[in-house]
């Protein structure tokens, strides 16, 4: 009995690498990448700055704060930040993007380049061919709903 409970102990203990609201480490999401031949580093490491590397010139960026994790993406030939967070995608322009990243450090967040030939999107594709425009910049799901009461 001593066994089996020490067993059932050990296959019920809390993962470090995930919790009960669905919140991935690092480790799990930078294996998962792995197996589309992409690799995680960190934007500020001594690695990365090393290689001097334009923010521009990358893909894609994965920013973490917390239990929060959201992509900034070139989608065609622009930027767009892919918080869930936002009423919808925003776009950064390539004069804003490194601004916006250094942004973002400051406010804690740990920044990741994805590095490798990411896997083909209809959305990439569509937006090679055109480009879009945003007339306004998408609010916080919050502010959203804040503003709706106010108009009520």
């Amino acid at each position: 009995i001593h066994t089996l409970y020490h067993f059932q102990k050990l296959n019920f203990q809390p993962s470090g690498n995930m919790d009960d609201s669905g919140f991935f480490s690092i480790q799990v999401i930078s294996n998962a990448l792995k197996v589309w031949g992409l690799e995680l580093i960190l934007f500020n490491s001594p690695e990365y700055q090393r290689l001097r590397i334009d923010p521009i010139n990358e893909r894609s960026f994965i920013c973490n704060y917390k239990e929060h994790w959201f992509t900034v993406r070139k989608l065609g030939k622009q930027w767009f930040n892919l918080n869930s967070l936002l009423t919808g995608p925003e776009l950064i322009s390539d004069t804003y993007l490194a601004l916006f990243l250094a942004q973002l450090q400051q406010e804690g967040y740990s920044i990741f380049v994805v590095k490798g030939d990411l896997p083909d999107c209809e959305a990439d594709q569509l937006l090679q061919m055109i480009r879009v425009q945003q007339m306004q910049r998408p609010k916080l799901i919050g502010e959203e709903l804040a503003q709706l009461k106010e108009q009520r």
